[in-house]
């Protein structure tokens, strides 16, 4: 095992996986290592995601979410394709159930075809129970080129290209980063299984990416606080009701898309996720805490500005995680022939926000340089899609600001 690398990566999610196959397929002569506190490579918000290749229809045309998401998913597909990685792109349906939603089903289409989303189009009644027989809705839209993947998949195979193409790249699992000194010319890393060194850094660490910023020096005012998402299952019984991806209007007012219906590449259905804070940053049973999660959060300003501008639907996120019941209605407004027989309990993810001061969820990619080190200060969804296309993004800044030849 050596010691000494030209990069360093922290964090073995997609993104950090993307990066490391971006730079050794550049670079072949670098040796770069990546390193990941978990025994195994995207067990956190990749591994824990809905599974679904965005297609860029929610972000704010010309962000850096729009722009890396719409790249990002067609070298995913790409990239599925040539290495086998289970995927299908068989589109989604956007339900609209009430009259008050219209306004938002336009605005939305309008920002998909401002952001070139491919095929995307209106559709009524008839249209929606063509492509899902069980959805009831007063009007929808339909985006063919949405999908579902295998993330867990897709990020193994990044990462085993990538260190076939320099035998002295490494990966090192069960490796957890516990701090950064700087010396003039390189970093030394310090580990729980020992001290390494590298010219360069690149943290891609999702749920802890600002503790580590802090431990490289990088005065952030931000905090990461996590938001728990649970999901249900379809029966074997009810699986006939959902074909693809059914999702609802979104609401403006909150930072995320509302619960849907996914089928999986394993042929499971899958209904979720909602969205609770989380008394534990890596936490996915229901009453998982950590003292020092919750402390930092609930000391955090940002967390309670949050807090008071969502109070109604944090308040109604919060019964439907504690209430089968709750979380079925919801549900049923898509497909009222739903039961209670119909659903089982499922898994749980956790998503990172960087929240601002001003409870403001930074939403979209931020991706910050301090000396020799660049940082993915905040990568929520559609960040797995996106993943190549920021690796890539990452690589070009490397390059201007390392002075990469």
């Amino acid at each position: 095992m050596q010691t000494k690398f030209d990069v360093a990566i922290i964090g073995g999610g997609i993104v950090g996986a993307a990066t490391l196959y971006k730079i050794q397929k550049k670079y072949p002569h670098f040796n770069i290592v990546l390193f990941e506190k978990e025994k195994e490579l995207a067990d956190h918000q990749t591994g824990h995601n809905s599974g679904v290749i965005h297609s860029g229809l929610y972000y704010k045309p010309g962000s850096l979410k729009a722009r890396n998401c719409i790249q990002g998913r067609h070298e995913l597909v790409a990239f599925a394709k040539e290495h086998g990685i289970d995927h299908d792109v068989c589109g989604k349906v956007v339900v609209a159930t009430d009259e008050s939603e219209l306004p938002y089903l336009d605005k939305i289409f309008q920002i998909g075809t401002e952001n070139q989303i491919e095929g995307i189009e209106k559709i009524g009644p008839e249209r929606i129970k063509e492509i899902e027989p069980f959805v009831e809705g007063i009007a929808g839209l339909w985006v063919p080129c949405t999908g579902i993947i295998d993330f867990r998949g897709a990020t193994k195979k990044m990462v085993e290209l990538a260190l076939q193409w320099n035998e002295k790249s490494e990966l090192h699992l069960n490796t957890e980063v516990e701090a950064i000194e700087k010396e003039a010319d390189f970093s030394i890393i310090k580990t729980n299984r020992g001290q390494f060194q590298a010219t360069y850094l690149v943290f891609c660490a999702g749920l802890q990416a600002d503790r580590l910023a802090k431990k490289d020096g990088v005065q952030i005012k931000e905090k990461v606080v996590g938001f728990r998402g649970d999901y249900y299952e379809l029966t074997e019984e009810a699986k006939h009701k959902v074909k693809n991806l059914i999702y609802p209007v979104p609401n403006p007012d909150f930072p995320f898309l509302g619960v849907h219906f996914t089928r999986m590449t394993d042929g499971e259905i899958e209904c979720g996720p909602n969205a609770v804070f989380t008394f534990k940053r890596e936490g996915y049973g229901k009453t998982d805490f950590s003292l020092r999660d919750t402390w930092d959060a609930l000391t955090y300003k940002g967390t309670w500005k949050l807090f008071f501008s969502n109070m109604s639907f944090g308040i109604n996120e919060y019964r439907r995680a504690f209430s089968k019941k709750l979380f079925l209605k919801t549900l049923q407004r898509m497909i009222p022939s739903l039961t209670m027989d119909d659903i089982k309990p499922g898994r749980s993810g956790v998503r990172a926000l960087l929240l601002a001061e001003d409870g403001d969820t930074r939403d979209d990619f931020r991706i910050e340089y301090h000396g020799n080190s660049i940082h993915v200060l905040n990568a929520p969804s559609p960040a797995a899609t996106a993943s190549l296309a920021i690796g890539g993004y990452i690589l070009e800044q490397a390059e201007l600001h390392f002075n990469w030849k």
